[in-house]
């Protein structure tokens, strides 16, 4: 049914690109989900933008469990415009949509933190937003508390055959590991954990100084608020075809299916990568020693929102990262939307000679992308795709900037 991205003839495998965290901002009656994201972003818009624009063969759309896009995917269905299909999953023309949560969880004494849970049709989200709506005040927003323990939420997920992944794990806004517990195990069984989202401001050189992280598969994840920051980050997933039951295998690393790249940012980039003091808007740089610091070297304040990497260093359980062999190469990729001097008119140009994001971020060579947008956009695209732009770094919520 897909074009596939390589072949893998022994074990007729193919790799194919993979976004899994992706909002609703609203539905196509103008219905409230997500109240941070686009308007545009409806579960149509979304398939239309992966599938054609970006080339993007796997989404995970992570706000199915609203009864009001519920009704959204119910039109998609009944129109004949999408179908579900065998081995769990929807599609529109080359993508496959997974239909997923996210969700809030807390615990007495603790911080707030979200999760990402997938399930493997309609009919069975349905039935867990029956079960959430109990003890959830409104059903219908995105990443809403649930009152139950971590555990309990964690069970109702693994018992209808769903997947459980922690979200942004680092980061200071929501993130386990960043706003809730030193330890996943302190909050989770590990046993029932299908992978970890490492979040815009983390790679996972990073994730390695925690040992307990060794035996999960990474995702490198959008987190779109708009449809322009789908595939901002994402992954290359080696399945016999794009489904929720190939993408279980691939998360545990089964017969031959996983994880085999991830494409981010570099976390330099990330809005929370180093500690942000909101005293005198100042980001900690590179040079300062602030795993135990508690005020500003430069203001004396102790306004200190924690950055990423300083986090990690403060719960590590190691003085240096330790890669497994089976962990996929993490490649810093800068977004096209980040490229200087790519505007929207140069961004036209491309995606009519090349069809995709996709293609012209992974296929074109330097030559072709000359040709059609000059010599300077072209060198820059290429090393955007190496990873060698300049960079300053992001904290307290503010993007990092590409300096050439």
């Amino acid at each position: 049914m897909l074009s596939s991205l390589e072949q893998t003839t022994d074990r007729q495998l193919h790799s194919f690109y993979g976004d899994m965290h992706i909002h609703i901002g609203r539905t196509s009656s103008g219905q409230a989900v997500k109240i941070s994201a686009s308007n545009n972003l409806t579960f149509e818009n979304i398939a239309i933008e992966a599938s054609e624009r970006k080339g993007i063969q796997m989404i995970g759309i992570i706000d199915c469990h609203s009864p009001s896009v519920q009704e959204d995917i119910i039109q998609c269905l009944d129109s004949g415009a999408m179908q579900e299909i065998d081995g769990g999953g929807i599609a529109y023309r080359d993508t496959v949509i997974l239909l997923g949560s996210e969700i809030e969880i807390r615990e007495s004494g603790r911080g707030a933190a979200h999760v990402l849970a997938y399930f493997p049709d309609l009919g069975t989200m349905q039935d867990f937003t029956v079960w959430m709506a109990r003890s959830m005040k409104n059903v219908q927003l995105s990443s809403q508390r649930i009152y139950v323990t971590p555990r309990e939420l964690q069970q109702e997920i693994v018992d209808r055959g769903g997947l459980l992944v922690p979200a942004h794990v680092f980061t200071p806004h929501k993130g386990l590991y960043g706003s809730m517990a030193d330890r996943m195990s302190e909050v989770f069984d590990l046993n029932g954990i299908a992978g970890i989202e490492l979040g815009l401001s983390a790679d996972s050189s990073m994730a390695g100084r925690i040992s307990e992280l060794d035996g999960y598969s990474f995702l490198t994840n959008s987190d779109a608020h708009s449809l322009g920051k789908i595939g901002r980050e994402y992954n290359r997933i080696d399945m016999a075809e794009p489904s929720f039951a190939e993408f279980r295998m691939a998360l545990g690393a089964k017969d031959g299916r996983r994880i085999s790249a991830n494409y981010g940012l570099n976390p330099r980039l990330g809005k929370y990568h180093r500690t942000y003091c909101s005293g005198c808007d100042s980001i900690l740089d590179e040079g300062s020693d602030i795993k135990e610091m508690k005020r500003c070297p430069y203001c004396g304040s102790t306004k200190l929102v924690q950055g990423v990497f300083d986090r990690i260093l403060h719960v590590s359980d190691r003085e240096e990262p330790v890669i497994p062999l089976s962990r996929p190469e993490y490649h810093y990729q800068v977004p096209l939307e980040f490229i200087p001097g790519l505007g929207k008119s140069a961004m036209s140009k491309l995606l009519q000679a090349f069809g995709t994001e996709m293609n012209i971020l992974h296929q074109a060579t330097e030559a072709e992308l000359a040709a059609v947008a000059g010599d300077q956009l072209a060198a820059s695209i290429v090393m955007a795709r190496n990873g060698t732009l300049s960079l300053s770094a992001g904290g307290g919520g503010t993007y990092g900037k590409v300096l050439r």
